[in-house]
């Protein structure tokens, strides 16, 4: 009778589990499917806990994770924006949708949102440091600097947070403060691999293209395969003739991540390099439809233009070229595009 007894005492209690301590369990074991890389289970508790509470905002954002970490932007972005209208003050369902603008390269959209963060909590770093990314999406370097600067003042200890700041000092093509900022890093946390991808950058433009290589290949030793090192280490190989090399390299960056503006840009230099004009405007095209904002794309994009016989799309190319600061030679177009 006792083992009777407990049995019905068990399940009626299961029978009046309280909706709140059902929608609990879902989310804890999405969360704990996250953790075990079991993605597919995770999206199903997450999806049930939504079909028991359609405004389960909890559930709603993890679930918009989940997607975010698949590249699955669109998704994402629906996730997040049920979760802020179902809990208007979730901040960090802001920041999540901030980066999802981001990758959707809606930057003014996530600058919106991580205002309204830093205005509600005004000592959040890595706020401070997402907003200089977008600032620097922007070519706004001013202001991604103060962001910056203000990101490391609140937490020192990031490096990645003195790497941007080095990277925004790069494309202001002040050289000098770049490098006294990687050194910095470097004492912060020496196996960091941005830290000499960013000076094999450096070296580049000092023409060093023997110490460029040295550089992007400690990178890659400390982060093997990661696409864009080996994007970069492709361009030097582009730069030193070693077309076999670069397009080797390209290609697997490629495939690692085909989201790369930059990496079609190269692939098209490739192109233009093996006399190849029709492919390689094909991919510079799609590199300034992927990140208009591609050091050089536009000064490439002229000269293959030109060699396709396309006159008045080629000298627009190069005075974009002209007005971007591109250190290339330019002098002979001025003739060209009378």
């Amino acid at each position: 009778m006792r083992l009777k007894l407990l049995f019905v005492f068990v399940f009626i209690t299961g029978c009046f589990e309280s909706k709140e301590v059902r929608l609990q369990k879902f989310l804890l074991k999405g969360n704990l499917a996250v953790k075990e890389q079991n993605l597919d289970q995770a999206a199903y508790y997450f999806k049930e806990a939504l079909h028991l509470d359609p405004c389960f905002a909890d559930a709603a954002n993890n679930l918009g994770t989940l997607y975010f970490k698949q590249k699955h932007w669109e998704q994402s972005l629906e996730q997040y924006e049920k979760a802020i209208q179902c809990k208007p003050g979730f901040l960090n369902a802001y920041f999540n949708r901030a980066n999802t603008f981001y990758e959707l390269k809606t930057y003014y959209r996530a600058l919106g949102d991580l205002n309204h963060l830093i205005q509600e909590k005004p000592d959040t770093a890595i706020a401070y440091f997402t907003r200089g990314l977008v600032y620097t999406k922007l070519r706004d370097f001013p202001a991604a600097l103060k962001s910056f600067d203000r990101a490391i003042q609140l937490d020192g200890s990031k490096v990645e947070y003195v790497v941007n700041r080095a990277t925004v000092r790069f494309y202001q093509k002040d050289w000098e403060g770049a490098e006294a900022e990687l050194q910095i890093a470097m004492q912060l946390d020496p196996r960091e691999p941005n830290i000499y991808n960013t000076l094999s950058l450096l070296e580049i433009e000092k023409n060093n293209l023997a110490k460029a290589e040295d550089w992007v290949g400690r990178a890659l030793k400390l982060s093997p395969d990661h696409p864009y090192y080996l994007n970069n280490r492709g361009y030097i190989y582009l730069l030193q003739n070693k077309l076999d090399k670069a397009e080797t390299d390209i290609n697997q960056s490629i495939e690692l991540d085909p989201y790369n503006g930059w990496a079609y840009r190269n692939k098209g230099i490739f192109y233009f390099m093996k006399g190849d004009y029709p492919s390689a405007q094909r991919l510079l095209v799609q590199a300034e439809k992927m990140d208009s904002f591609i050091d050089r794309l536009y000064y490439y994009l002229g000269q293959v233009y030109w060699k396709n016989g396309m006159k008045d799309l080629a000298c627009k190319s190069i005075r974009e070229s002209e007005k971007r600061g591109d250190t290339m030679p330019v002098a002979d177009w001025e003739k060209r595009c009378k």
